[in-house]
C-alpha cells in the first residue's frame, strides 16, 4: 500500500481494487471472438475438453498453468499473463471473502502477540 503524509491512502488510485476483477476467460473470450474462432474449435486445437474451455471462457473454472501453456500455443496470449489475471483475482475474491478476513485479522492478533 502506497502512503503519502496528509493524504488518506483510500484516496491514492494505486491503492484502489478494481470492483470487478478481471478472470483470465474474459481475456480469452475477446480473443477468440476477435478472430472469429469457436470454443469447440480452440478446444480442438488445444487437444483440451470443450466442458474445460467453455468453463474457463465463462469464468466459471481458474486458469492452471497448464491451461494456460495451451492457450498461449493456441492464442499466442503469454502464459504469464493468463496466470496473472488467475491470480489477481483469486487475490482479489479471496480479500473480498468477511469470513477469511475475519480468520486473518484473528492471526495477526495472535501473530502480534508472538
Amino acid at each position: 500500500m502506497i502512503e503519502v503524509k496528509g493524504i488518506d491512502p483510500k484516496m491514492i488510485a494505486n491503492n484502489i481494487d478494481p470492483y470487478e476483477p478481471t478472470h483470465p476467460g474474459e481475456l480469452i473470450k475477446d480473443e477468440i471472438e476477435f478472430r472469429g474462432i469457436s470454443q469447440k474449435k480452440l478446444a480442438d486445437r488445444m487437444g483440451a475438453s470443450y466442458t474445460v474451455v467453455n468453463d474457463i471462457i465463462n469464468c466459471k473454472r481458474a486458469v492452471n498453468p497448464q491451461y494456460a501453456l495451451l492457450f498461449e500455443a493456441a492464442l499466442g496470449i503469454p502464459a504469464h499473463i493468463l496466470t496473472g489475471l488467475q491470480a489477481d483475482f483469486d487475490m482479489l475474491n479471496a480479500k473480498r471473502n468477511q469470513a477469511f478476513a475475519k480468520r486473518l485479522e484473528n492471526i495477526r492478533k495472535v501473530a502480534a502477540l508472538l
